[in-house]
């Protein structure tokens, strides 16, 4: 008993109510009435909890409600250094695991920490399988939150769908501070509100998107740890809520992390379950989707046949595909032409990688196709050019992603723009590439230092 360490966490957070020992003690006792089992705690009671001495586990949900009550945020387990519940799926442990995220994200003081524990990338993940985390949808209501409709779930789509444009447009590091906030003042509150259970698992399935894209910006962050605890939680929402297609999504988008940091197997481990989880229910488009993703795996790890199999059968799925736009991702046929060149580039066809670049660019429409794809695409295509010899050709096409670049927040045209100014070096004695860097150093000084 001597050893007891004080509860640093609830320390921390019972300073900042300006509460005497009475008034926490107080605030408890009336949210247990409030859930019909008075408590009668006292000021000694706290003064234990404080001191390290573990409340009653049927208690700490009533300590977190009234500090989060008080404090105007959702505090979690962790937060109040007690341990996380024992229960899992789409539970509290679950949603507090999301809060806990968003909140590390929502603080720029801690985000340069974050970050640098964030990069880490782990190809040997624990992958929560489909039938592992189906249907787990159990109750995390927290006895005072409003009850929840379909209004509320269209608007937390509507919101997602304008957090994934701001993302497009200006890059991760511009918009997942803001996805982080969505997620822990909104859409953590609704997943533990009163609502029925068609509602509950509509919400639940918003929620898991947004994890999913919260950890997509992540990635364009350079915070790959920290994205695969999204795409984590994203797969157990997913799951939760009985929505196959976004759990397949999402292992396509690991799949995709996976392939930007060039693990190919892991790529294809991932794009292949993530297939194979959505066929035969997928159509077309989604089958594109999936098997250009599938395909550029395979070439990243060197297996030419599965990589031309795959792409192949990609081009006939999107053939039969009958609008431009999809519901996942807009696959379409500028998408297609990037994976064409990516496996071209990959099976050692570097020629023939920048035709299909050339005709991806000759296919892009902005109102479907990002703008940051743009830069990071345009920069692999100068690129390419200057490996089969077009100086020109590649100081040309690298001027417009130059031009471009400040206004864009992304670790993913960062990585581009620094190789650029790499490969630039040698050729400092032709005017045009000695322009280029000259422009790049101004627009990037931190890049080109």
């Amino acid at each position: 008993m001597g050893d007891r360490q004080p509860n640093k966490g609830l320390t921390r957070l019972y300073t900042a109510t300006d509460w005497t020992l009475r008034q926490f003690a107080q605030e408890v006792n009336k949210i247990a009435t409030e859930r019909g089992k008075p408590t009668r705690y006292q000021p000694a009671s706290v003064h234990q909890w404080l001191g390290g001495h573990m409340p009653r586990e049927e208690v700490r949900p009533l300590i977190l409600e009234a500090l989060s009550r008080h404090l105007k945020h959702p505090v979690t387990h962790r937060e109040a250094g007690f341990p996380a519940p024992v229960h899992d799926g789409c539970s509290i442990g679950t949603v507090e695991g999301l809060v806990d995220l968003g909140m590390q994200d929502m603080d720029p003081s801690r985000r340069s920490v974050i970050g640098a524990g964030a990069k880490l990338f782990s190809v040997a993940l624990a992958i929560p399988g489909w039938q592992d985390v189906v249907g787990r949808i159990e109750a995390v209501q927290t006895g005072r939150m409003q009850h929840i409709g379909m209004p509320e779930v269209e608007s937390v789509i509507a919101m997602t769908d304008r957090l994934s444009d701001l993302d497009d447009e200006f890059g991760g590091r511009y918009a997942r501070p803001m996805a982080a906030a969505f997620m822990v003042n909104v859409v953590a509150p609704c997943l533990k509100a009163d609502a029925p259970s068609e509602v509950r698992k509509a919400m639940t399935s918003a929620a898991s998107f947004l994890s999913y894209l919260t950890g997509w910006m992540a990635v364009d962050e350079g915070f790959h740890g920290l994205a695969q605890q999204y795409y984590v939680k994203g797969l157990e929402l997913a799951g939760a809520s009985a929505d196959h297609m976004t759990y397949c999504h999402i292992l396509r988008g690991m799949s995709v992390q996976s392939v930007d940091l060039e693990h190919g197997s892991t790529a294809v481990n991932l794009a292949n379950a993530a297939i194979s989880e959505a066929t035969p229910a997928a159509g077309p488009r989604m089958l594109a989707f999936m098997g250009g993703q599938q395909a550029h795996s395979y070439a990243v790890a060197k297996d030419r046949v599965n990589a031309l199999r795959c792409i192949t059968e990609t081009e006939v799925a999107l053939s039969k595909a009958q609008s431009r736009q999809g519901t996942f991702g807009g696959y379409n046929s500028a998408t297609l032409a990037y994976h064409t060149a990516q496996v071209r580039y990959y099976l050692g066809d570097v020629a023939g990688s920048v035709d299909s670049l050339e005709l991806c660019f000759s296919l892009r429409d902005p109102k479907y196709d990002s703008r940051r794809g743009d830069l990071q695409f345009g920069a692999l295509l100068a690129e390419r050019q200057l490996g089969i010899g077009h100086l020109d050709a590649a100081c040309a096409t690298w001027g417009k992603v130059v031009d471009e670049y400040p206004s864009i927040q992304s670790w993913k045209v960062d990585r581009r723009i620094t190789e650029m100014i790499r490969l630039i070096r040698p050729h400092l004695k032709n005017s045009t590439a000695r322009d280029l860097y000259e422009r790049a150093r101004l627009a990037a000084p931190s890049l080109a230092a």
